[in-house]
């Protein structure tokens, strides 16, 4: 890896993680959601963000789809460009803990080492890892983009549960399984977690 010996990193004079956290009156944390594509990640994703705006907490989701629109948008599906785009979302993510905001991430990362590299570029202490369990019969069924269609059919490559593995988390935070489970008490079994961390006392 090159290094620059020109960059003069200036975090010593800049306000800390503290400081913006007192000004918002709350803790940042990262929530991970991860899981198969069409699990209900990005659907609880949005629903405990607005579960915390309520109670007047900030947040952020940084979403899959709209990540490989933007910061991402020249990564494929490899495995090369998978472990890229979560590195980039890990950093991205850092920057939004470090100023205070609450951080939501919704994405595949469908292996533990994948994750394991988000959580060292995070911080461990401030990564929480909710695995949304679904079976893939379930995710199939509703299959809300047509994807897993067009991964059977083979048009679509490296397809994380039908042409690429998917790895469950060793030891989630949080598991929670939305063929069982209603949106509702998906969230209120993340809140139940996440208040005590997140709230000034």
């Amino acid at each position: 890896m090159m290094t620059n010996t020109n960059i003069y990193p200036i975090f010593d004079r800049m306000l800390a993680r503290q400081d913006k956290e007192e000004l918002l009156g709350q803790h940042s944390v990262m929530i991970w959601f991860t899981g198969l594509s069409g699990s209900g990640k990005s659907t609880i994703a949005i629903a405990l963000e607005r579960e915390l705006h309520k109670r007047g907490l900030l947040c952020r989701i940084l979403d899959g789809d709209n990540i490989r629109s933007g910061i991402n948008n020249n990564l494929g599906f490899t495995e090369t460009d998978r472990v890229e785009n979560i590195r980039r979302i890990a950093e991205v993510s850092k920057l939004f803990i470090d100023a205070g905001v609450i951080t939501i991430a919704a994405f595949i990362s469908p292996n533990n080492d994948i994750r394991e590299m988000a959580a060292t570029i995070i911080g461990e202490e401030d990564f929480l890892e909710i695995y949304v369990s679904t079976p893939i019969e379930e995710c199939e069924r509703r299959d809300v983009k047509g994807l897993y269609a067009k991964a059977r059919k083979g048009e679509i490559t490296n397809f994380t549960g039908i042409s690429a593995p998917f790895e469950a988390p060793d030891h989630p935070a949080l598991m929670l399984d939305t063929s069982i489970l209603s949106l509702e008490e998906s969230v209120n079994k993340l809140l139940a977690l996440i208040l005590p961390r997140i709230q000034k006392k």
